[in-house]
């Protein structure tokens, strides 16, 4: 095999899809934040933000089953192939019948969705159906199950939108055209935290406050139309970069164009193996379901942390490999191939590692950036061990999605969809115990007395306990499955575990500062216990001679320059 300085440099686009992609997700990522901060605000760890999530989750898990996950092992894979041989209107005609054949999905299923809403919401939060029982008692303040079938009905067009947003994603990434696409969800969480605030700031003048339950009920529905408009943002803004890189599209909705019964042969395996992962997102609503209110709130806004790594770090190295590991298949460069994963790997854990010890370390403080409003402290704490839970498996599932994204440029979709749905098994199966398990203790006993409020009990941190679980036996399974199909790949663990030294040694004077610190709001504290974390970790990773860090800020300062 030839050592790495023999293989020949990558593109100057290929080097910096990373940075881009990473720019973009991490722009979408910091206003998605101050999304949750407005559900945290107006609705907090209650039963109208468990309905809110529970609506929102349903078509976001059909755009993901449709969206990204298929198209890049399908879709990607062909049509830069096909531009690697220079065949522009081919591309631009199998582009065409994809996007055909995706819109008819997308509008079928969308109208399934408007007419099965309540079968749907039964399926998955199975646990919403007594709250009518519950609401007559006097003992919860909402139906939740009727105001989520009424945000799915809201949201489910939306899910067209999203999966069409997708589409023009993969041809972008293909062309290297990588920032826009992964900005292009500002324009959804803008479009939802414009229309709650300014729903917020006329539906409460005159009523009891936020509290009220015609007033939660009103900024729920303010807050699933602004998903349904900001979907609709998200995939017209690409237009004009599509039209400027696309040549020879043309609709179609046939299968007959060359390249399509290739796409359609990867997808459905693709589909079974997104699906199942689909399906975890699924089982953890449904078990949610049936825990106290407010679990479902507590699994979201920890989520919303859990996923920002995963997208800066994982899907953004990910995303801009795949289409270059698929030019390298087609020109048969196996060690060129191998070495390209194996940068990557070790790139993802320079990133990642940092971030799983930060949230053990820090994660209180991070949380706390929502607190206010119907936010308090108690929210603040559950929300903090969640989080906790869903870290141990943060590094683990961004080296899987390389390790996928590996698969799907060799041809192969039927093995991470068969690993997927051992981890679904094995999440579900440790899950039930866990979570009944904790869902027996209060928060107040693991944390002391709290303000008065609705009582928080313990039993999401069994789901996201196990979900890590679950990541660690996938890395496990494919780390195993790839090696048969590149016999020299392995994973860099020494690697991993200096990083853990030096993001523990960071994490030192970083507990230091927070000590010393005199009383300060949440925001400033985090800011200044962050920053001398990632200064300190940067530091030492320079002065331990780590060469990721060298490229890391290498690739900003030159996009920095080109700017």
């Amino acid at each position: 095999m030839s050592e790495p300085e023999d293989l020949p440099p990558p593109p100057a686009r290929a080097k910096s899809g990373a940075v881009m992609v990473f720019a973009g997700i991490l722009l979408s990522r910091l206003i998605g934040f101050v999304r949750e901060g407005t559900f945290a605000r107006f609705f907090g760890v209650s039963p109208y933000q468990d309905a809110l999530s529970a609506a929102m989750r349903v078509p976001n898990i059909l755009q993901n089953l449709l969206g990204e996950g298929i198209l890049s092992a399908s879709f990607i894979p062909i049509y830069s192939r096909l531009l690697a041989a220079g065949k522009e209107k081919e591309a631009g005609r199998f582009a065409g019948a994809i996007f055909g054949l995706m819109v008819a999905m997308a509008a079928g299923i969308a109208l399934l969705g408007n007419l099965l809403a309540r079968p749907v919401v039964l399926l998955l939060a199975p646990g919403f159906r007594g709250d009518a029982v519950k609401v007559a008692a006097g003992t919860l303040a909402v139906n939740r199950f009727d105001l989520t079938v009424t945000g799915v009905r809201i949201l489910f067009p939306m899910t067209g939108c999203l999966v069409l947003s997708v589409w023009a994603l993969a041809v972008l990434n293909s062309h290297r055209r990588f920032f826009l696409p992964y900005f292009a969800p500002v324009l959804w969480n803008a479009a939802i935290i414009g229309t709650l605030t300014f729903a917020g700031g006329h539906v409460v003048v005159g009523s009891h406050g936020l509290q009220d339950a015609a007033v939660q009920t009103g900024l729920f529905r303010a807050a699933c139309w602004g998903g349904f408009l900001g979907g609709l943002l998200q995939f017209l803004v690409q237009v004009p970069g599509l039209v400027r890189v696309v040549k020879g599209f043309r609709l179609s909705f046939s299968v007959q164009v060359p390249g399509v019964r290739e796409a359609l042969a990867a997808w459905w395996p693709a589909v079974a193996g997104r699906g199942v992962v689909q399906i975890a997102g699924y089982v953890d609503l449904f078990l949610a379901s049936l825990l106290a209110p407010g679990a479902q709130s507590a699994d979201r806004f920890a989520q919303t942390f859990y996923l920002l790594p995963i997208g800066l770090f994982g899907i953004s190295v990910a995303a801009s490999e795949l289409p270059e590991l698929s030019r390298l298949r087609a020109e048969g460069a196996a060690a060129a191939m191998l070495e390209r994963v194996r940068r990557a790997l070790r790139y993802v854990a320079f990133l990642n590692v940092p971030t799983v010890v930060g949230y053990f370390a820090f994660g209180y403080l991070v949380i706390g950036l929502f607190r206010r409003g119907s936010f308090g402290a108690g929210a603040n704490w559950l929300v903090y061990l969640v989080l906790c839970g869903y870290s141990t498996g943060i590094l683990a599932t961004t080296t899987s999605r390389l390790l996928q994204n590996t698969f799907y440029a060799l041809g192969d979709t039927r093995s991470p969809a068969r690993i997927a749905a051992l981890r679904v098994g094995t999440s579900a199966l440790l899950a039930v115990p866990l979570m009944y398990l904790l869902d027996l203790f209060p928060l107040s006993a693991l944390v002391g007395p709290l303000p008065p409020g609705n009582p928080l009990y313990l039993g999401s941190v069994g789901l996201s306990l196990a979900s890590g679980f679950g990541a660690w036996m996938e890395l496990y399974q494919l780390r195993r499955a790839l090696r048969r199909r590149l016999p020299e790949f392995e994973l860099p663990w020494r690697e991993d575990g200096r990083m853990v030294l030096l993001a523990l040694g960071a994490a030192l004077p970083a507990a230091v500062v927070w000590w010393l610190l005199p009383p300060l709001s949440f925001v400033l504290k985090a800011g200044v216990v962050l920053g001398t974390y990632g200064l300190a970790y940067l530091l030492l990773c320079r002065l331990a001679g780590v060469e990721e860090v060298e490229a890391f800020v290498g690739g900003l300062r030159r996009r920095l320059k080109r700017r």
